[in-house]
């Protein structure tokens, strides 16, 4: 039988350049060890600073984004920016990922959206998450919408830490190296889970393992549980090697 190639596209916005290089190595490294095969489709919506403003307006291009993707037939489409939902008030990212599916089928194309916003949201819930601890580049006004975002939706947020990078290319260039130390300054008593990177634009790949091993804890990201939806929407087995326990093969 053929290997099947799927197409995935990503709405991204235009200062991210981390959502083009995690879920790609991740999605990559799993061609490793099944026999699916993945080609990688973007398109940008404007947006350098990271402010409430700023990230409403982008939301706004999210539309045309999802029928240009759909042009090329992509099998699943993934909204690349956490805050930019959360941001939009809670249970955006049903709002969201209905509207930009509504397009993707008038342009033909049925394909499925999945946000990353609700994909930490799935993905905690997968692994039995209750109480976490954030790890979040965002300024502090836009770290707490984050946080209470999540709190809605039913998860008790014991600490978090904002970086308060105001700048979407700094987030970009933040050293996953810096993870472990500040996630040595979280109170971890009694948390399920930690979110190491609630942005897919804030590098942490290559810190997961290491701060899963430090801490015994599940370590989960933006881009991990963005993977993770991409592999349950194509009907896949959510498995890649490296990856933090969310994508371990365990759930």
């Amino acid at each position: 039988m053929p290997v099947r190639t799927y197409r995935i596209g990503q709405i991204v916005p235009s200062s991210n350049t981390t959502m083009e290089t995690e879920i790609p190595a991740m999605l990559l490294a799993r061609q490793a060890i099944e026999p699916e095969r993945f080609t990688f489709h973007s398109s940008r919506m404007r947006m350098k600073k990271v402010v409430k403003e700023e990230l409403a307006q982008m939301d706004g291009e999210s539309d045309r984004c999802a029928v240009e993707l759909s042009d090329a037939r992509v099998d699943v489409l993934g909204y690349a920016c956490l805050v930019a939902i959360m941001a939009m008030g809670h249970g955006y990212h049903r709002v969201s990922a209905q509207r930009l599916q509504t397009h993707t089928a008038a342009n033909g194309a049925d394909a499925p959206v999945i946000t990353s916003a609700g994909a930490l949201i799935d993905g905690l819930k997968v692994i039995g998450a209750k109480r976490i601890a954030v790890v979040a580049p965002y300024m502090k006004p836009l770290t707490e919408l984050v946080v209470d975002y999540i709190r809605h939706e039913g998860y008790e947020v014991a600490d978090y830490i904002a970086l308060e990078i105001p700048d979407n290319l700094d987030v970009g260039r933040h050293d996953p190296a810096r993870l472990p130390e500040i996630v040595s300054r979280l109170n971890l008593e009694g948390v399920d889970a930690i979110v190491l990177s609630a942005c897919v634009q804030m590098p942490s790949l290559s810190a997961v393992a290491q701060v899963e091993a430090i801490t015994g804890k599940p370590v989960i990201t933006a881009a991990i549980a963005t993977t993770y939806a991409i592999l349950k929407q194509l009907g896949l087995k959510r498995v890649v090697p490296g990856a933090g326990a969310l994508l371990s093969g365990a759930y």
